[in-house]
């Protein structure tokens, strides 16, 4: 059974790319996409994904409040990888103080650091 992926972000490049590294990466298919944050929220709860990968810079809600919600209304089922290309130093502890699992530049995007991110998120319960 393959992992199933919400894609969200607000640039289409980067969607295409996500969607490029999920299909390259055994055992994980995309289930959908998103370009905001309500559009996100919405989408996980009509899509039920097991995994959510989330940009932090989204137009109205942001992606750590995207990411609060989605695990709320999810009763923490659904696991979120937050990307972006800010810094790790400054965004990696407010996504995991949101509720993600892991936050990944996207410049360090790529199937390997999927497939980790998604067996650390196993590993810690969070799935």
């Amino acid at each position: 059974m393959s992992v199933r992926v919400l894609i969200v972000d607000d640039q289409e490049p980067f969607r295409q790319a996500a969607r490029a590294v999920i299909e390259l990466t055994d055992g994980f298919e995309v289930a959908g996409e998103a370009e905001t944050g309500e559009e996100a929220v919405e989408r996980a709860g009509e899509l039920a994904p097991d995994l959510v990968l989330m940009d932090v810079n989204l137009p109205g809600i942001d992606g750590l409040e995207a990411t609060r919600r989605i695990l709320r209304q999810s009763d923490g089922r659904v696991v979120v990888l937050m990307v972006s290309t800010y810094e790790a130093d400054e965004y990696a502890p407010r996504a995991i103080e949101a509720g993600a699992a892991a936050y990944i530049p996207k410049s360090e995007f790529e199937p390997d650091r999927l497939s980790r991110a998604w067996a650390a998120a196993a590993e810690g319960g969070q799935r």
